[in-house]
């Protein structure tokens, strides 16, 4: 009986970490939007592989929750961090909604002339929600290092401490 409680357990265990998602100090699994999955908003690819380099923050966000974290994107963009060291992304959950693809591309040309150096991309299929196990239609925040590692992610809404410690994580890591 002992040893079958171990096994169960043992398990238990494994299926949890199966799907845990993306975890601290992780690089994700390489993903890539392009064609009928999504991409950037000229139609070229995007790959994860693009989260090296620099320090990288993923707002990736359900089109019904966009202005979940405004807050946390004006507190980065007064930070003004060096462009050759930091890059954001607004991935769009284009699958979240039931707004039509044309009225949520036609709002991200808005945000990309009140964000400048962000980079928008659309996930048609919920890609990044499959591959990493992240949350969906919500307003998820990812931050990676400069080796593509995983130093902070939160679901939901940014408190001002959240906000604080991304922003302290993304200082710590930009001369490393």
């Amino acid at each position: 009986m002992k040893h079958l409680l171990a096994v169960v357990f043992s398990l238990c265990f494994i299926a949890q970490t199966a799907w845990a998602g993306l975890e601290m100090g992780q690089v994700p699994e390489e993903v890539v939007l392009k064609g009928d999955l999504g991409g950037r908003l000229d139609g070229s690819p995007w790959s994860s592989k693009e989260l090296r380099d620099k320090v990288n923050v993923i707002f990736y966000v359900d089109p019904d929750e966009r202005d979940l974290n405004n807050d946390t994107s004006e507190a980065l963009k007064k930070e003004n961090f060096p462009r050759d060291k930091f890059q954001s992304y607004g991935i769009i959950n284009m699958d979240a909604t039931w707004l039509p693809n044309f009225i949520i591309s036609s709002s991200l040309e808005e945000k990309q002339k009140r964000y400048p150096t962000t980079i928008y991309v659309r996930d048609f299929d919920k890609v990044l929600v499959k591959a990493w196990g992240i949350a969906d239609d919500n307003s998820d925040v990812l931050a990676f290092d400069k080796e593509g590692k995983l130093i902070f992610k939160k679901y939901g809404k940014l408190t001002a401490s959240d906000i604080q410690k991304l922003i302290e994580l993304i200082r710590a890591h930009l001369d490393k």
